[in-house]
């Protein structure tokens, strides 16, 4: 069995940074990727930032150039640095993993961006 625990979310102001850990544990082998969806109200789940296990990254085109992805492979953690936060960031923000053997979902960890 695998667990994601997602860690980082909360309120900030427009501009501000936050940091999202997302750390996984369990059986974790061949991966593929691991990274970060956001899904706000209304709206279907979209893709934030994926780091294959090569090193390889993927940025939705919304955050391109404010968001950072990175790892630490000894301890099966991604992180994402989000900087110069928007209003239109605001979603429930979901760490996953995917694996050759399945795929995993996290909780989800709430981010608001308002003044």
């Amino acid at each position: 069995q695998v667990q994601l625990v997602e860690s980082g979310g909360g309120l900030v102001q427009p501009g501000g940074s936050l940091r999202l850990s997302c750390a996984a544990s369990g059986s974790i082998s061949s991966i593929n990727f691991m990274g970060w969806y956001r899904q706000a109200p209304g709206k279907q789940r979209e893709l934030v930032a994926v780091i294959t296990a090569g090193g390889n990254t993927n940025y939705g085109d919304s955050v391109k150039g404010r968001f950072t992805i990175s790892r630490n492979n000894a301890r099966n953690t991604v992180y994402l640095q989000m900087n110069s936060l928007k209003p239109e960031d605001t979603a429930v923000y979901y760490c996953r993993l995917l694996l050759g053997g399945g795929d995993f979902w996290g909780q989800g960890t709430q981010v608001t961006v308002s003044s």
